[in-house]
């Protein structure tokens, strides 16, 4: 208000407006610098590194993305947040799994919800890192108390029973609390017995995540994948 007050009345008085409404006009300045600088804040701890619009999302890109459109659309709105739903995104690598959840952190980012992005091994490297000076429970806090928490790349690397048990502290805290997550996988659920040290573990994560949540399943080729300009001719 302070940077904006002589130039604000200046107009407002060649606009003939009241104090009233000069106040008013100065006040809506101040609230509207404020919300900004909040979504910077929120973005800058959530850990995106990027601002994707859904205007970016290929839905033409193959049939499963095309299906499901309505369902990511309404995502949008970000009502699953109040639900404390959570979002389970399987597909094979670089069928733009990432890039959805990036998106949908965006928005929420925008929407002045505190989002944390991490990738699955990194959230557990440092879990088991704090454990080393005994500060596991305030670790833990990073990860549970965010309203959205993205937990990216799940699957790639098979866990052991102490990443696995911590991986279960996370989900199961955050399913106590109703806050919702967003898991990218390339890994069915059916398999997680295999990444995720027994199926015991698994099942009791899955079980937690599954119990209010929404799977989306995005088929196709990978993105990255370098069309070829030349493709092989059909046999007939």
């Amino acid at each position: 208000m302070s940077r904006h007050v002589e130039t604000t009345l200046s107009e407002a008085a060649t606009k003939n407006l009241s104090v009233s409404a000069t106040l008013e006009w100065l006040a809506d300045m101040e609230l509207e610098a404020r919300k900004q600088r909040a979504i910077e804040r929120r973005y800058k701890c959530a850990r995106l590194q990027a601002q994707p619009s859904i205007d970016a999302f290929q839905f033409q890109h193959h049939k499963t993305r095309q299906q499901a459109k309505p369902r990511i659309l309404r995502l949008l709105d970000l009502e699953f947040l109040t639900k404390g739903t959570n979002l389970v995104l399987i597909g094979n690598p670089g069928v733009g799994k990432t890039f959805l959840a990036k998106i949908i952190a965006w928005r929420a980012c925008q929407a002045n919800q505190r989002v944390l992005f991490t990738a699955a091994m990194d959230m557990l490297n440092h879990l088991l890192a704090s454990q080393v000076d005994h500060s596991l429970v305030r670790k833990l806090k990073t990860y549970t108390e965010p309203t959205l928490l993205v937990c990216d790349e799940l699957g790639y690397l098979a866990l052991d029973q102490q990443t696995s048990n911590l991986f279960y502290q996370v989900i199961s805290t955050r399913h106590s609390q109703n806050r919702s997550t967003i898991i990218t996988t390339n890994t069915p659920f059916s398999d997680w017995g295999n990444i995720l040290f027994n199926t015991t573990i698994a099942t009791a994560i899955a079980d937690r995540l599954v119990e209010n949540s929404e799977v989306f399943l995005l088929g196709g080729e990978s993105l990255r994948r370098p069309k070829n300009p030349n493709p092989p001719a059909e046999k007939s």
